[in-house]
């Protein structure tokens, strides 16, 4: 269903990090592309290991390989996608998207794409509530990009509420409903024509 869709998939340093992981072996499964930036944080709580053995492709985290010097240019990649999946979404990370805060090499990605964004917020409940956060999700989707719902449950931190951040299979889902509908619009415009 996703064969050859070029999915960037943005990781932040949240716990739902595990999760993420599952989402890109989705979309790999599916047929995508996917190439994966990680925040210095991101990399606590999954390795860049696993999202480039699940990817298929190599882990993105600092603007050059400090090894060979290589630039990893944040144009291209905000080019080469064509939807830019942000998961999970941290307070800390939807702020700087928000205030066009351009710190590392996710955000200055983020300010580069020319594709759709989609966000998926994780933290912990007081957070997500807190009218920053509120306001700072209302104008990141004024700007165009998708939020998914933050659904209650169980939270890292022991307590219950809103803020996890949504299901692998959930993602996965709304991302294959983004491309079919796409698809249709495509078509629509082409029996038009």
């Amino acid at each position: 269903m996703l064969k050859g869709k070029k999915i960037l998939v943005g990781v932040t340093g949240g716990i739902a990090a595990y999760k993420t992981a599952t989402v890109v072996r989705l979309l790999v499964k599916d047929g995508a592309e996917v190439r994966v930036i990680m925040t210095d944080h991101a990399k606590d709580f999954v390795t860049p290991l696993t999202f480039s053995t699940l990817s298929g492709n190599p882990v993105l985290i600092d603007f050059f390989n400090r090894e060979n010097g290589s630039w990893n240019s944040h144009v291209d990649l905000g080019i080469w996608a064509e939807l830019f999946l942000i998961a999970p979404a941290t307070a800390n990370t939807i702020a700087k998207m928000a205030s066009g805060v351009a710190d590392n090499l996710l955000l200055t990605s983020y300010l580069s794409a020319r594709c759709p964004v989609v966000i998926a917020p994780s933290m912990d409940m007081d957070m997500l509530g807190h009218k920053a956060t509120q306001e700072n999700l209302r104008k990141l989707s004024s700007y165009g990009n998708s939020i998914l719902d933050a659904p209650s449950g169980e939270l890292a931190s022991g307590l219950s509420g809103k803020g996890r951040m949504a299901e692998p299979e959930d993602i996965a889902t709304f991302i294959r409903s983004w491309f079919s509908k796409k698809k249709t619009l495509s078509t629509l415009r082409d029996l038009k024509s």
